[in-house]
């Protein structure tokens, strides 16, 4: 399976595609000092066509950017993260201004996700042409400060409005599909156009007046209308590939993507299940055949699944964290139980270590009943550490671990989930975090929860992987890199959970076998898994920045092995979310809601907005 590049990705990267400069527009005090300055020729205009990069990060910001036409698309991407797209610029609005007011050099890449047209106006004219006219400045400084509010929250600068939707095969008719997702978002208070290949010979101002008469704009083209396909491919923020999911992918899929949103893993997939179908398979062939970033999986009439998928167009999708800790993870279930109370959406699903576990029981679509069940039948009943090993790599030989993964966990393919699911593990090859997205969810389970000294390590192409808790014990950077939406964290590593008491060696080894204390393990357990779960300040810091409902249950007395403490350590976490959640002066979907462009018109912004 191959995909086939689009017959202009061979034009060199600075090809300009619009050789004709097109009118400033004149509705705001920014863009008029533009269009002075372009006409006293201190402003200069170029084409940027889709895929160049404007600035990078470290490069002395001595230009001011205005985008006339086009998108620009702002990214991050860090050592030892994931990279992070933050956001679009429209047309009408600048570029850089937060770098080039503050003196300091570019913090993030920006990138033309189509090809575009932007002015640029050099730092010292400039500020001396804001001198003329106060308005600018005034402008400017309610969009720096909107801007800078958005960093702290780690927001979008800009959230993407304009999707495609691309039929993969013959046969498959998604106008209806696309149809109903706008009906969802409309439900959402948005304005929203759904235009087909009745489009195709539609001049350029039609896409740039629909775009920006319009809350969201979704272009879908049916499998045999070629050339509308190259046109929605080139023309939107990101695109999504739409197949069935009860068919194999086709030996070919062209890739009508457009360079940028390949080369910035803007490109997801959309399959369309049956309503009857218990669980999806197959998937993973179909993510190997699209190279997408992300699949969403559609069930035939699934309202609660076409919801989600208009919750994540609209910034509005949940993504619930939950950290590792040992027994005290068993909060995690009484966090869940209180959200889903409420009726908080779980749309993505994370986490490490025995977070990690839960995680992935949500992505199953376990109910709260059958969650409960399976975790207790897996950890409460029985501990699963105590086939205790003599101590050449572990305390224990991780069979009952590997047994009771696979009894509940099976060989599904983490591509077959119903949610959006990822884990991490600490890979010590490498010397960084493992990012499990994809392949056997079991096998990616096993290495999550791999404690050093606890169960053995997991291996993987000769990677010896362990527990993710080591690395990044609160994964919540992580799924900031996936989606738009708030975060709900649950961290239970906070608070004391070893003390001085637990490591106080057994008067004698025949009164610790008869207590059944050893059932727990001997007293270095406690200290191995509490020294790879600790969170810093530094950790709690920035899991604070990274989430929007931070949940941390008061779990002192839960001892961190203690797999029997099933009822108090849910009862916490039920607490500790209901408190987080009441606490809020909205639903937690609404949190980073945009306000639509009839709300800004109107002066209506949601109540407590950041």
């Amino acid at each position: 399976m191959r995909l086939i590049a689009p017959p202009w990705s061979s034009l060199p990267l600075w090809a300009s595609v619009r050789a004709v400069e097109t009118p400033l527009p004149d509705d705001s005090a920014l863009a008029r000092l533009f269009a002075r300055e372009r006409r006293t020729g201190a402003a200069a205009w170029f084409s940027l066509p889709g895929g160049a990069t404007l600035f990078r990060p470290g490069e002395d910001a001595d230009q001011l950017y205005f985008l006339k036409t086009g998108r620009l698309g702002a990214f991050r991407r860090e050592e030892g993260q994931e990279p992070q797209f933050l956001g679009v610029i429209r047309p009408g609005e600048p570029a850089g201004e937060m770098a080039l007011v503050g003196g300091s050099a570019h913090s993030a890449y920006m990138v033309a996700l189509r090809d575009s047209e932007v002015v640029s106006l050099p730092r010292d004219d400039f500020f001396e042409a804001a001198e003329a006219d106060p308005h600018v400045m005034l402008e400017l400084s309610r969009l720096m400060i909107r801007r800078s509010r958005q960093a702290q929250t780690q927001a979008a600068i800009g959230d993407p409005s304009v999707f495609g939707f691309i039929a993969i095969e013959p046969g498959l008719a998604i106008r209806p599909v696309v149809d109903r997702l706008g009906r969802c978002m409309e439900a959402l208070g948005y304005s929203v156009t759904v235009e087909g290949g009745e489009s195709l010979l539609a001049p350029t101002e039609w896409f740039s007046n629909v775009e920006r008469e319009h809350d969201f704009v979704l272009y879908v083209a049916e499998a045999d209308e070629t050339a509308w396909k190259h046109v929605v491919g080139r023309q939107v923020d990101r695109l999504f590939r739409v197949g069935r999911g009860d068919r194999t992918p086709p030996a070919e899929i062209p890739s009508y993507a457009s360079g940028p949103l390949q080369a910035q893993r803007l490109v997801d997939l959309i399959l369309l299940q049956s309503a009857s179908l218990a669980r999806p398979s197959g998937s993973a062939a179909w993510m190997a055949a699209t190279q997408a970033a992300r699949l969403f999986h559609l069930r035939e009439n699934g309202v609660a699944d076409m919801q989600r998928l208009a919750r994540v167009l609209t910034g509005q999708s949940v993504g619930l964290v939950l950290s590792g800790g040992g027994a005290r993870a068993y909060a995690h279930i009484g966090a869940i139980q209180a959200m889903r109370e409420r009726g908080v959406p779980i749309d993505f699903v994370g986490g490490a270590s025995m977070g990690a576990i839960v995680a992935a029981g949500i992505a199953m679509g376990w109910d709260d009943g059958e969650l409960e069940h399976r975790i207790r039948k897996a950890f409460v009943d029985t501990s699963p550490l105590d086939d205790i090993a003599f101590p050449l790599i572990a305390m224990t030989r991780g069979e009952k671990v590997e047994a009771r993964l696979d009894e509940h966990f099976g060989t599904v393919d983490i591509s077959d989930l119903w949610l959006p699911f990822f884990c991490v593990s600490s890979n010590l090859t490498s010397g960084a975090y493992q990012l499990h997205r994809t392949g056997d969810l079991q096998s990616a389970l096993r290495a999550s929860i791999s404690l050093p000294g606890v169960l053995p390590p997991a291996t993987d192409k000769g990677q010896v992987l362990v527990d993710g808790a080591v690395m990044k014990n609160f994964p919540a950077d992580v799924m900031r890199s996936f989606q738009l939406g708030p975060i709900v964290g649950v961290d239970v590593t906070r608070g004391r959970s070893i003390t001085a008491d637990d490591i106080v060696a057994p008067p004698s080894l025949w009164s610790w076998i008869l207590s059944g204390e050893w059932r727990k393990g001997p007293p270095i357990v406690a200290l191995l898994m509490r020294a790879a779960t600790v969170t810093t300040g530094r950790d709690l810091a920035a899991a604070r920045e990274a989430t929007d409902v931070l949940i941390t249950p008061k779990l002192e007395g839960v001892d961190i092995r203690d797999w029997r403490a099933f009822e108090p350590a849910v009862k916490a976490g039920y607490i500790a979310a209901s408190q987080a959640l009441d606490a809020l002066n909205r639903s937690v979907d609404e949190l980073r809601r945009r306000p639509s462009l009839a709300e800004k018109r109107a002066g209506v912004t949601p109540s407590g907005r950041r």
